[in-house]
């Protein structure tokens, strides 16, 4: 429980660096923190991305995509300040955690 909480923080900025590179969607999304040592379902990926709209860090729109609805997100300006202030937090942290 206590990894899931942790690790919930660094799966944010993950999800913003990469909205911040272009529109990401969710299954995309999963397999790419996948790609990172992360496994997550559904059920825990799709919450946090409504959380992160609703927090007005991303912004979605519905496209269809081989007949089917796909919501895909992109970062918002929020989002992006949000980006910059972690990014400085995690360069401060690696530079206590790996002395």
């Amino acid at each position: 429980m206590l990894d899931r909480k942790l690790f919930l923080g660094f799966i944010r900025i993950h999800i913003l660096y990469h909205a911040s590179k272009g529109e990401i969607y969710g299954v995309w999304m999963m397999k790419e923190l996948e790609r990172h040592g992360y496994s997550l379902s559904p059920g825990t990926l799709y919450p946090v991305l409504h959380e992160m709209e609703r927090d007005g860090l991303l912004q979605s729109r519905k496209v269809v995509v081989g007949g089917k609805v796909r919501r895909v997100y992109k970062i918002t300006m929020e989002g992006l300040k949000a980006l910059e202030m972690a990014k400085e937090k995690v360069k401060e942290l690696f530079g206590e955690v790996m002395d």
